[in-house]
This record gives C-alpha cells, sequence and structure tokens, in this order.
C-alpha cells in the first residue's frame, strides 16, 4: 500500500492496483487534475467542503471512478450530471480487490437547521496489504483492527490528549498524521513529541509526510 498526502488530510491510496482519492478537500487543490483515479471517498459532511466545480472536473476525467460522498454533496454532484452513491456507515463496498468500510455517526453538522449527514471515515483492506483507517471527522468511530492510521489534524487538535486516546485506542502500528493548511511546523513537531510520549502504543511508528510527500506500507 503507497500512500500519498496531497495536502489538508487529502490522501492518494494506491492497494491491490487500485487508486483511490480519500476526502478531497477545497484547500488541497493538488486532487483537482488527477487521473487514473478507481474510487473517490469524501469523509467530510458538508458540500462547502469541496469544491465543487473542480471535482465536477476531476470526475469527468474519471470516468470509470466510483464515488462515495454524503448525501449532500451528492445532491450538489448530481445536479451536475455526475453519478454518485451517497455514504452509509457500516455498509461495505469493494473497489477491485479493495474493500471499503464506512464508519461512524450521523450527526447535523453543528448547526440545528442542517440534516443529518454521515460524519464518516473509511476502512481500506486488501489481502496482503496492510489496512488504512482515515476516519475524516468520525473520532468516535470504532474501525476494528488495522494497521496504518491516517489521523486528521487541525491546530486545536495538535495537544489534546483526547486525540492521544483516540491513537491508542485504535492501537495502529503506523501512524500517519495528515495535516490541514492551519497547522505549523511547531504544531507538528509538538504532536509528534505527545503521540510518541504519551499514546501508550507499543512499536508505533510515526510518519509524517508533508504536502506531496509518499510512504509505503
Amino acid at each position: 500500500m503507497r500512500v500519498t498526502h496531497l495536502g489538508h488530510a487529502c490522501l492518494l491510496v494506491e492497494a491491490a492496483d487500485r487508486r483511490i482519492l480519500v476526502d478531497p478537500g477545497n484547500l488541497s487543490p493538488a486532487w483537482h487534475d488527477l487521473e487514473g483515479l478507481d474510487a473517490v471517498l469524501v469523509t467530510h459532511n458538508h458540500p462547502d467542503h469541496l469544491d465543487l466545480e473542480a471535482a465536477a472536473r476531476m470526475l469527468r476525467a474519471n470516468p470509470g471512478a466510483a464515488v462515495h460522498t454524503d448525501t449532500l454533496s451528492a445532491q450538489k454532484l448530481r445536479e451536475q450530471g455526475l453519478d454518485v452513491t451517497p455514504t452509509s456507515a457500516g455498509e461495505v463496498f469493494t473497489v477491485g480487490d479493495v474493500s471499503v468500510t464506512p464508519v461512524g455517526e450521523l450527526h447535523a453538522f453543528n448547526h440545528e437547521a442542517m440534516p443529518r449527514i454521515p460524519n464518516v471515515g473509511y476502512v481500506l483492506r486488501a489481502d496482503g496489504e496492510p489496512s488504512l483507517f482515515h476516519p475524516g471527522d468520525a473520532y468516535d468511530a470504532d474501525p476494528g483492527e488495522v494497521d496504518v492510521l491516517a489521523h486528521p489534524l487541525s491546530a486545536p487538535w495538535a495537544a489534546s490528549r483526547d486525540s492521544i486516546a483516540f491513537v491508542a485506542r485504535i492501537a495502529p502500528s503506523s501512524f500517519l498524521p495528515v495535516h490541514d493548511a492551519l497547522l505549523s511546523p511547531v504544531g507538528r513537531t509538538m504532536y509528534a513529541t505527545h503521540v510518541q510520549n504519551f499514546s501508550g502504543v507499543d512499536d508505533l511508528t510515526y510518519h509524517d509526510l508533508h504536502d506531496g510527500e509518499s510512504a509505503t506500507f
């Protein structure tokens, strides 16, 4: 499994001869011109988190890609003539030989007026490959046993003991922080120190990928 951090928690995962884009966001333009994708998985839960014009352009360049997203973004993308599948937590689907499990709960996106929409993360598994969990905002999800935790971080999370407890509870063998644009180099270093000192996970390998960097598991 090869994982490339495209910026702002967005990953390109290559496993079992499949190319899967996870969590495209409007602060990471690196995904806009990608081609040769087999699937696109949107973890976030509000269409304002997705550059819909860029997404539509990218999806038209990848007509064979299966697109799984939240209900609101699905509606917006369908208005542009694109075929997308709303994500349901717990519903396992496959991308070639890669199985994908959405995990998480429904929530109202912190606004009483908003419909309840998926607060979802994804677990990717393939025979002979490590498993990877990208929680999106689903910090309370239980993904089962996973090898790699690709944990989105924002500045308020940098020193959060709740975040450290999340890493310890998931207990991966590899930890891949994926930073948003707000987390400073000082914040990255501080978070790495907290994880290494307080995670309680034995033999945890820490991979701090900057934008455009890859790691192979």
